[in-house]
Protein backbone atom coordinates (compact mmCIF):
# COMPACT_ATOMS: atom_id res chain seq x y z
CA UNK A 1 0.00 0.00 0.00
CA UNK A 2 1.89 3.30 -1.33
CA UNK A 3 2.64 5.98 1.80
CA UNK A 4 0.52 9.03 0.00
CA UNK A 5 2.19 12.53 1.34
CA UNK A 6 0.86 15.56 2.29
CA UNK A 7 1.24 17.54 -0.80
CA UNK A 8 2.58 21.12 -0.15
CA UNK A 9 -1.30 23.22 -0.54
CA UNK A 10 -1.91 20.69 2.42
CA UNK A 11 0.78 21.63 4.68
CA UNK A 12 0.13 25.26 4.26
CA UNK A 13 -3.74 25.00 4.72
CA UNK A 14 -3.01 23.35 8.20
CA UNK A 15 -0.54 25.73 9.16
CA UNK A 16 -2.88 28.59 8.04
CA UNK A 17 -5.68 26.91 9.66
CA UNK A 18 -3.60 26.44 13.51
CA UNK A 19 -1.93 30.10 13.13
CA UNK A 20 1.77 29.49 12.32
CA UNK A 21 3.62 29.95 9.20
CA UNK A 22 5.97 27.16 9.35
CA UNK A 23 6.04 23.84 10.37
CA UNK A 24 9.65 24.83 12.52
CA UNK A 25 7.41 27.41 14.47
CA UNK A 26 5.50 24.65 16.15
CA UNK A 27 8.98 23.81 17.98
CA UNK A 28 9.98 27.16 18.69
CA UNK A 29 10.30 26.29 22.55
CA UNK A 30 13.62 24.24 21.38
CA UNK A 31 16.98 26.76 22.30
CA UNK A 32 19.07 27.10 19.17
CA UNK A 33 22.27 25.16 21.18
CA UNK A 34 20.04 22.25 21.47
CA UNK A 35 19.27 21.80 17.80
CA UNK A 36 20.96 19.47 15.59
CA UNK A 37 20.82 21.84 12.75
CA UNK A 38 21.31 20.19 9.13
CA UNK A 39 21.23 16.34 8.79
CA UNK A 40 23.94 16.78 6.03
CA UNK A 41 24.94 12.67 6.46
CA UNK A 42 21.37 12.43 5.11
CA UNK A 43 21.04 11.34 1.86
CA UNK A 44 18.11 13.12 0.09
CA UNK A 45 14.57 11.85 -0.13
CA UNK A 46 13.51 9.57 -2.64
CA UNK A 47 10.37 8.56 -4.72
CA UNK A 48 8.56 5.18 -4.71
CA UNK A 49 10.18 3.60 -7.52
CA UNK A 50 13.27 4.64 -6.65
CA UNK A 51 13.17 3.36 -3.20
CA UNK A 52 11.72 0.39 -4.43
CA UNK A 53 15.03 0.00 -6.80
CA UNK A 54 17.16 0.72 -3.77
CA UNK A 55 15.53 -1.80 -1.63
CA UNK A 56 15.66 -4.74 -4.40
CA UNK A 57 19.53 -4.12 -5.01
CA UNK A 58 20.72 -4.41 -1.64
CA UNK A 59 18.53 -7.54 -1.02
CA UNK A 60 20.36 -9.02 -4.37
CA UNK A 61 23.36 -8.15 -2.20
CA UNK A 62 22.83 -11.58 -0.25
CA UNK A 63 22.29 -13.31 -3.30
CA UNK A 64 20.44 -16.90 -3.28
CA UNK A 65 23.32 -19.37 -1.42
CA UNK A 66 21.77 -23.33 -0.96
CA UNK A 67 21.21 -23.10 2.39
CA UNK A 68 22.71 -26.08 5.14
CA UNK A 69 22.24 -23.42 7.81
CA UNK A 70 19.25 -23.47 10.50
CA UNK A 71 20.64 -22.81 14.29
CA UNK A 72 17.29 -21.74 14.77
CA UNK A 73 15.97 -19.93 11.77
CA UNK A 74 14.91 -22.02 8.81
CA UNK A 75 14.05 -21.98 5.62
CA UNK A 76 10.53 -23.61 4.57
CA UNK A 77 8.66 -23.80 1.14
CA UNK A 78 5.83 -20.55 1.95
CA UNK A 79 2.69 -20.99 -0.58
CA UNK A 80 2.54 -18.07 -2.24
CA UNK A 81 -1.02 -17.30 -1.34
CA UNK A 82 0.35 -16.77 2.39
CA UNK A 83 1.81 -13.28 1.91
CA UNK A 84 -0.49 -11.97 -0.53
CA UNK A 85 -3.17 -12.46 1.60
CA UNK A 86 -0.56 -10.58 4.58
CA UNK A 87 0.60 -7.81 2.42
CA UNK A 88 -3.25 -6.96 1.95
CA UNK A 89 -3.93 -3.60 3.14
CA UNK A 90 -6.40 -4.88 6.05
CA UNK A 91 -3.28 -6.81 7.66
CA UNK A 92 -0.47 -5.13 6.52
CA UNK A 93 -1.99 -1.64 8.40
CA UNK A 94 -3.43 -3.21 11.23
CA UNK A 95 -2.12 -1.71 14.86
CA UNK A 96 -3.19 -2.97 18.00
CA UNK A 97 -7.04 -3.83 18.20
CA UNK A 98 -7.93 -1.59 20.90
CA UNK A 99 -11.03 -0.60 19.83
CA UNK A 100 -12.69 -3.94 19.41
CA UNK A 101 -15.80 -2.39 17.26
CA UNK A 102 -13.16 -1.34 14.84
CA UNK A 103 -10.95 -4.41 14.89
CA UNK A 104 -13.25 -7.72 14.35
CA UNK A 105 -10.90 -8.69 11.76
CA UNK A 106 -7.60 -8.90 13.52
CA UNK A 107 -8.90 -9.86 16.41
CA UNK A 108 -10.71 -13.02 15.27
CA UNK A 109 -7.57 -13.66 13.56
CA UNK A 110 -5.42 -13.52 17.17
CA UNK A 111 -8.26 -16.20 18.10
CA UNK A 112 -7.96 -18.02 15.88
CA UNK A 113 -3.34 -17.98 16.00
CA UNK A 114 -4.13 -18.71 19.57
CA UNK A 115 -6.79 -21.76 19.12
CA UNK A 116 -4.07 -22.93 16.79
CA UNK A 117 -1.37 -22.77 18.72
CA UNK A 118 -3.16 -24.16 21.89
CA UNK A 119 -4.48 -27.26 19.97
CA UNK A 120 -0.56 -27.42 18.11
CA UNK A 121 0.98 -28.04 21.71
CA UNK A 122 -1.69 -29.38 23.77
CA UNK A 123 -1.72 -26.67 26.07
CA UNK A 124 -4.67 -24.88 27.52
CA UNK A 125 -3.90 -21.08 26.32
CA UNK A 126 -2.20 -19.44 24.12
CA UNK A 127 -1.56 -15.54 23.79
CA UNK A 128 -1.12 -13.49 21.03
CA UNK A 129 2.39 -13.63 20.27
CA UNK A 130 5.84 -12.28 21.56
CA UNK A 131 9.17 -10.36 20.17
CA UNK A 132 11.03 -13.51 19.40
CA UNK A 133 11.79 -16.94 20.40
CA UNK A 134 14.73 -15.59 22.70
CA UNK A 135 12.81 -12.59 24.32
CA UNK A 136 9.68 -15.29 24.94
CA UNK A 137 11.72 -17.80 26.68
CA UNK A 138 13.08 -14.92 28.62
CA UNK A 139 9.17 -14.05 29.35
CA UNK A 140 8.77 -17.89 30.52
CA UNK A 141 11.77 -17.18 33.19
CA UNK A 142 9.87 -14.68 34.75
CA UNK A 143 7.00 -16.11 34.28
CA UNK A 144 7.71 -19.08 35.92
CA UNK A 145 8.87 -17.09 38.62
CA UNK A 146 5.84 -15.39 39.67
CA UNK A 147 3.62 -18.42 39.08
CA UNK A 148 5.55 -21.12 41.24
CA UNK A 149 4.49 -19.39 44.68
CA UNK A 150 6.28 -22.25 46.39
CA UNK A 151 9.56 -21.07 45.68
CA UNK A 152 11.76 -18.44 47.16
CA UNK A 153 15.20 -19.64 45.33
CA UNK A 154 14.49 -17.58 42.03
CA UNK A 155 16.89 -20.61 40.19
CA UNK A 156 16.44 -21.33 37.07
CA UNK A 157 17.96 -24.73 35.64
CA UNK A 158 19.24 -23.68 31.92
CA UNK A 159 20.87 -26.78 29.61
CA UNK A 160 23.38 -26.19 27.54
CA UNK A 161 21.50 -27.40 24.68
CA UNK A 162 19.28 -24.48 24.93
CA UNK A 163 20.28 -22.06 21.74
CA UNK A 164 22.92 -20.11 23.00
CA UNK A 165 21.46 -16.96 21.88
CA UNK A 166 18.00 -17.42 23.84
CA UNK A 167 20.60 -18.18 26.57
CA UNK A 168 22.59 -14.85 25.84
CA UNK A 169 18.92 -13.05 25.53
CA UNK A 170 17.66 -14.46 29.01
CA UNK A 171 20.76 -13.66 31.00
CA UNK A 172 20.56 -10.68 29.93
CA UNK A 173 16.99 -9.43 30.55
CA UNK A 174 16.66 -11.46 34.11
CA UNK A 175 20.40 -11.26 35.34
CA UNK A 176 19.06 -8.05 37.54
CA UNK A 177 16.17 -9.36 38.92
CA UNK A 178 17.67 -11.64 41.10
CA UNK A 179 16.71 -15.02 38.73
CA UNK A 180 20.18 -17.29 38.49
CA UNK A 181 20.25 -19.24 35.64
CA UNK A 182 22.33 -22.43 36.43
CA UNK A 183 23.66 -24.43 33.44
CA UNK A 184 22.87 -28.04 32.96
CA UNK A 185 25.58 -30.11 31.04
CA UNK A 186 24.70 -32.28 28.10
CA UNK A 187 25.60 -36.14 27.60
CA UNK A 188 28.86 -35.90 25.44
CA UNK A 189 27.55 -39.07 23.93
CA UNK A 190 24.06 -38.38 22.52
CA UNK A 191 23.53 -34.75 23.14
CA UNK A 192 20.70 -35.22 25.10
CA UNK A 193 20.58 -32.99 28.55
CA UNK A 194 22.63 -34.88 31.48
CA UNK A 195 19.93 -36.39 33.41
CA UNK A 196 22.30 -37.59 36.04
CA UNK A 197 23.38 -34.02 36.62
CA UNK A 198 19.54 -33.19 37.92
CA UNK A 199 20.41 -35.32 41.01
CA UNK A 200 22.34 -32.54 42.84
CA UNK A 201 19.52 -30.32 42.84
CA UNK A 202 17.05 -32.89 44.63
CA UNK A 203 16.57 -31.21 47.51
CA UNK A 204 17.27 -27.89 46.22
CA UNK A 205 14.65 -25.05 45.98
CA UNK A 206 14.52 -24.80 42.21
CA UNK A 207 11.79 -22.63 40.75
CA UNK A 208 11.52 -23.78 37.00
CA UNK A 209 13.46 -26.48 34.49
CA UNK A 210 13.94 -25.25 31.04
CA UNK A 211 13.30 -28.35 28.51
CA UNK A 212 14.17 -28.01 24.78
CA UNK A 213 12.45 -30.45 22.03
CA UNK A 214 14.50 -30.62 19.82
CA UNK A 215 17.70 -29.34 21.28
CA UNK A 216 20.42 -26.68 19.98
CA UNK A 217 21.93 -29.85 18.24
CA UNK A 218 18.87 -31.16 16.85
CA UNK A 219 18.53 -33.84 19.07
CA UNK A 220 15.26 -34.88 20.63
CA UNK A 221 15.91 -34.98 23.82
CA UNK A 222 14.04 -37.15 27.17
CA UNK A 223 10.98 -34.62 27.80
CA UNK A 224 9.21 -37.04 29.45
CA UNK A 225 11.47 -37.67 31.87
CA UNK A 226 12.69 -34.25 32.36
CA UNK A 227 9.42 -32.78 32.47
CA UNK A 228 8.58 -35.18 35.71
CA UNK A 229 11.31 -34.42 37.21
CA UNK A 230 10.56 -30.96 37.72
CA UNK A 231 7.14 -31.88 38.64
CA UNK A 232 8.10 -34.18 41.64
CA UNK A 233 10.82 -31.48 42.82
CA UNK A 234 8.43 -28.66 42.63
CA UNK A 235 9.78 -26.96 39.66
CA UNK A 236 7.71 -25.84 36.92
CA UNK A 237 8.65 -26.76 33.43
CA UNK A 238 9.10 -24.57 30.66
CA UNK A 239 9.33 -26.10 26.87
CA UNK A 240 11.13 -24.67 24.35
CA UNK A 241 10.25 -26.12 21.11
CA UNK A 242 9.97 -25.84 17.73
CA UNK A 243 6.46 -25.55 16.53
CA UNK A 244 7.19 -27.80 13.43
CA UNK A 245 8.23 -30.65 15.37
CA UNK A 246 5.11 -30.62 17.34
CA UNK A 247 3.36 -31.52 13.97
CA UNK A 248 4.89 -34.82 14.08
CA UNK A 249 6.06 -35.62 18.05
CA UNK A 250 4.32 -36.04 21.35
CA UNK A 251 3.42 -31.92 22.39
CA UNK A 252 4.31 -30.61 25.65
CA UNK A 253 1.08 -30.81 26.85
CA UNK A 254 1.31 -34.22 27.06
CA UNK A 255 4.98 -34.56 28.24
CA UNK A 256 4.78 -37.23 31.83
CA UNK A 257 2.00 -37.20 33.52
CA UNK A 258 0.00 -33.69 32.88
CA UNK A 259 2.79 -31.84 30.78
CA UNK A 260 4.82 -28.66 31.01
CA UNK A 261 3.76 -25.12 32.65
CA UNK A 262 4.56 -23.33 29.65
CA UNK A 263 5.96 -23.52 26.44
CA UNK A 264 7.25 -20.99 24.02
CA UNK A 265 9.49 -20.66 21.03
CA UNK A 266 10.26 -19.33 17.76
CA UNK A 267 7.66 -19.31 15.20
CA UNK A 268 9.56 -18.42 12.36
CA UNK A 269 9.06 -21.54 10.84
CA UNK A 270 5.48 -21.20 10.11
CA UNK A 271 5.37 -19.01 7.67
CA UNK A 272 7.78 -16.43 7.52
CA UNK A 273 10.79 -16.23 5.35
CA UNK A 274 14.46 -16.01 6.20
CA UNK A 275 14.97 -11.92 5.28
CA UNK A 276 18.79 -11.18 6.55
CA UNK A 277 18.54 -11.60 10.06
CA UNK A 278 14.81 -11.22 10.51
CA UNK A 279 11.59 -10.77 11.18
CA UNK A 280 10.59 -13.03 14.02
CA UNK A 281 7.76 -13.92 16.34
CA UNK A 282 7.38 -16.03 19.55
CA UNK A 283 4.76 -17.56 20.72
CA UNK A 284 4.02 -19.12 24.41
CA UNK A 285 1.22 -21.46 25.66
CA UNK A 286 0.37 -22.59 29.50
CA UNK A 287 -1.85 -24.61 31.69
CA UNK A 288 -5.12 -22.45 32.15
CA UNK A 289 -3.94 -22.06 36.17
CA UNK A 290 -0.97 -19.99 34.99
CA UNK A 291 -3.02 -17.77 33.06
CA UNK A 292 -2.76 -14.75 35.06
CA UNK A 293 0.57 -14.82 35.21
CA UNK A 294 1.24 -14.48 30.97
CA UNK A 295 2.82 -12.14 29.16
CA UNK A 296 1.07 -9.87 26.03
CA UNK A 297 -2.65 -10.28 25.06
CA UNK A 298 -5.23 -13.17 25.41
CA UNK A 299 -8.08 -12.45 22.48
CA UNK A 300 -11.64 -14.11 23.78
CA UNK A 301 -14.37 -14.74 22.07
CA UNK A 302 -17.68 -13.26 23.04
CA UNK A 303 -21.65 -12.64 22.10
CA UNK A 304 -22.90 -8.92 22.24
CA UNK A 305 -26.63 -8.10 23.05
CA UNK A 306 -28.02 -9.20 20.43
CA UNK A 307 -26.45 -12.74 20.22
CA UNK A 308 -24.08 -12.17 17.49
CA UNK A 309 -20.21 -13.52 18.11
CA UNK A 310 -18.17 -10.96 18.75
CA UNK A 311 -13.85 -11.01 19.91
CA UNK A 312 -12.17 -8.43 22.28
CA UNK A 313 -8.74 -8.30 23.92
CA UNK A 314 -9.55 -10.31 27.30
CA UNK A 315 -6.41 -10.10 28.96
CA UNK A 316 -4.39 -7.53 28.74
CA UNK A 317 -1.47 -7.86 31.92
CA UNK A 318 0.92 -4.71 30.76
CA UNK A 319 1.71 -2.12 32.11
CA UNK A 320 -0.20 0.57 30.39
CA UNK A 321 -3.64 -1.64 30.87
CA UNK A 322 -3.43 -1.72 34.74
CA UNK A 323 -1.44 -0.32 37.87
CA UNK A 324 2.19 -0.83 37.17
CA UNK A 325 2.81 -2.37 40.34
CA UNK A 326 0.49 -5.16 38.88
CA UNK A 327 1.75 -5.53 34.97
CA UNK A 328 3.50 -9.02 34.34
CA UNK A 329 5.49 -7.68 31.47
CA UNK A 330 6.15 -4.32 29.46
CA UNK A 331 5.28 -6.23 26.17
CA UNK A 332 3.58 -3.62 24.45
CA UNK A 333 2.68 -4.82 21.55
CA UNK A 334 2.32 -8.08 19.49
CA UNK A 335 4.03 -9.32 16.00
CA UNK A 336 0.63 -8.66 14.34
CA UNK A 337 1.77 -9.14 10.38
CA UNK A 338 4.01 -12.28 10.98
CA UNK A 339 1.35 -14.03 13.24
CA UNK A 340 -1.49 -12.84 10.36
CA UNK A 341 0.93 -15.17 7.73
CA UNK A 342 1.70 -17.88 10.42
CA UNK A 343 -2.16 -18.19 10.90
CA UNK A 344 -2.63 -18.16 7.11
CA UNK A 345 0.02 -20.46 6.64
CA UNK A 346 -1.09 -23.25 9.24
CA UNK A 347 -4.57 -22.81 7.57
CA UNK A 348 -3.63 -23.75 4.28
CA UNK A 349 -1.25 -26.51 4.82
CA UNK A 350 -3.63 -27.66 7.83
CA UNK A 351 -2.43 -30.80 10.39
CA UNK A 352 -1.52 -32.87 7.63
CA UNK A 353 -0.05 -30.43 6.27
CA UNK A 354 2.76 -29.52 8.73
CA UNK A 355 3.15 -33.25 9.40
CA UNK A 356 4.37 -33.73 6.16
CA UNK A 357 6.89 -30.51 6.14
CA UNK A 358 8.07 -32.17 9.26
CA UNK A 359 8.53 -35.88 7.82
CA UNK A 360 10.12 -34.42 4.54
CA UNK A 361 12.62 -32.22 6.49
CA UNK A 362 13.73 -35.42 8.85
CA UNK A 363 14.00 -37.43 5.92
CA UNK A 364 16.47 -35.15 3.87
CA UNK A 365 18.39 -34.66 7.03
CA UNK A 366 18.71 -38.70 7.09
CA UNK A 367 20.06 -38.67 3.57
CA UNK A 368 22.10 -35.73 4.82
CA UNK A 369 23.86 -37.36 7.54
CA UNK A 370 23.97 -40.37 5.62
CA UNK A 371 26.05 -38.73 2.77
CA UNK A 372 27.84 -36.36 4.42
CA UNK A 373 29.46 -39.05 7.21
CA UNK A 374 30.45 -40.95 4.15
CA UNK A 375 33.45 -38.18 3.62
CA UNK A 376 36.81 -39.18 4.70
CA UNK A 377 37.09 -36.47 7.84
CA UNK A 378 33.28 -36.03 8.70
CA UNK A 379 31.99 -37.41 11.88
CA UNK A 380 28.78 -37.40 13.55
CA UNK A 381 29.08 -35.94 16.94
CA UNK A 382 25.78 -37.59 18.57
CA UNK A 383 24.54 -40.56 18.53
CA UNK A 384 20.64 -39.75 18.97
CA UNK A 385 17.27 -39.31 17.24
CA UNK A 386 17.47 -35.47 15.40
CA UNK A 387 14.89 -33.52 13.68
CA UNK A 388 16.38 -31.40 10.40
CA UNK A 389 19.62 -30.95 11.97
CA UNK A 390 22.64 -32.77 13.66
CA UNK A 391 26.36 -31.70 14.25
CA UNK A 392 29.41 -32.93 12.61
CA UNK A 393 32.92 -32.46 13.22
CA UNK A 394 35.43 -31.91 10.44
CA UNK A 395 38.84 -32.35 9.60
CA UNK A 396 39.87 -28.60 9.07
CA UNK A 397 39.55 -25.20 10.11
CA UNK A 398 35.48 -25.08 11.08
CA UNK A 399 35.39 -21.71 10.91
CA UNK A 400 37.58 -21.16 7.62
CA UNK A 401 35.44 -24.01 5.86
CA UNK A 402 31.73 -22.11 5.84
CA UNK A 403 33.89 -18.56 5.27
CA UNK A 404 35.35 -20.18 2.04
CA UNK A 405 31.92 -22.07 1.15
CA UNK A 406 30.32 -19.21 1.33
CA UNK A 407 32.18 -16.94 -0.43
CA UNK A 408 33.23 -19.35 -3.55
CA UNK A 409 30.60 -21.77 -3.77
CA UNK A 410 27.77 -19.68 -2.18
CA UNK A 411 27.03 -22.35 0.23
CA UNK A 412 25.63 -21.88 3.76
CA UNK A 413 27.73 -24.60 5.19
CA UNK A 414 25.91 -24.62 9.04
CA UNK A 415 26.99 -22.85 12.07
CA UNK A 416 30.30 -22.62 13.40
CA UNK A 417 30.13 -24.73 17.19
CA UNK A 418 32.85 -23.51 18.40
CA UNK A 419 31.67 -20.57 18.92
CA UNK A 420 29.88 -21.25 22.16
CA UNK A 421 30.61 -25.20 22.37
CA UNK A 422 34.58 -24.85 22.12
CA UNK A 423 34.95 -28.37 23.51
CA UNK A 424 33.40 -29.71 20.43
CA UNK A 425 36.30 -28.41 17.96
CA UNK A 426 35.88 -27.88 14.60
CA UNK A 427 32.18 -28.85 14.60
CA UNK A 428 29.61 -27.82 12.75
CA UNK A 429 26.08 -27.58 12.90
CA UNK A 430 24.00 -28.35 9.89
CA UNK A 431 20.32 -28.38 8.65
CA UNK A 432 18.35 -29.15 5.97
CA UNK A 433 14.47 -29.39 5.60
CA UNK A 434 11.96 -30.18 3.26
CA UNK A 435 13.34 -27.46 0.73
CA UNK A 436 16.35 -28.93 0.27
CA UNK A 437 16.53 -31.80 -2.79
CA UNK A 438 18.61 -34.93 -3.62
CA UNK A 439 20.87 -32.76 -5.87
CA UNK A 440 21.44 -29.97 -3.38
CA UNK A 441 22.49 -32.59 -1.15
CA UNK A 442 24.85 -33.94 -3.39
CA UNK A 443 26.41 -30.45 -4.44
CA UNK A 444 26.73 -29.96 -0.43
CA UNK A 445 28.52 -33.18 0.18
CA UNK A 446 30.27 -32.70 -3.48
CA UNK A 447 31.94 -29.66 -2.36
CA UNK A 448 32.38 -30.44 1.09
CA UNK A 449 34.81 -33.65 0.46
CA UNK A 450 36.64 -31.50 -2.24
CA UNK A 451 37.08 -28.78 0.32
CA UNK A 452 38.68 -31.23 3.38
CA UNK A 453 40.13 -33.78 1.14
CA UNK A 454 41.98 -31.88 -1.70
Amino acid sequence: MPFIPHSEHDISKMLSTIGVDSIDDLFDEIPDNLRCGELEKIPSGMNEMEVSRLLRDKAAQDGLPLCFLGAGAYEHHIPAAVWEITTRGEFYSAYTPYQAEASQGTLQLLYEFQSMMASLMAMDVSNASLYDGASALAEAVLMAVRANKKSTSRKILMPRTINPVYRSVTEAIVKNQAIELIAVPYDTETGKTDLSALQQYVDEDIAALVIPQPNFFGVIDDVDALTQWAAENGALSIAVVNPMVMALLKPPGEWAESGVDIVCGEGQPLGVPLASGGPYFGFMCCKQKHVRQMPGRIIGRTTDLDGKEGFTLTLQAREQHIRRSKATSNICTNQGLLVTAATIYMSLLGPEGLKKVALNSHKNTQLLINRITAINGVELVFASATFHECVITVDVDAKQLIETLAEKNHILAGFDMSVDYSEMGNALLVCATETRTINDIEQFAGTLDSYINS
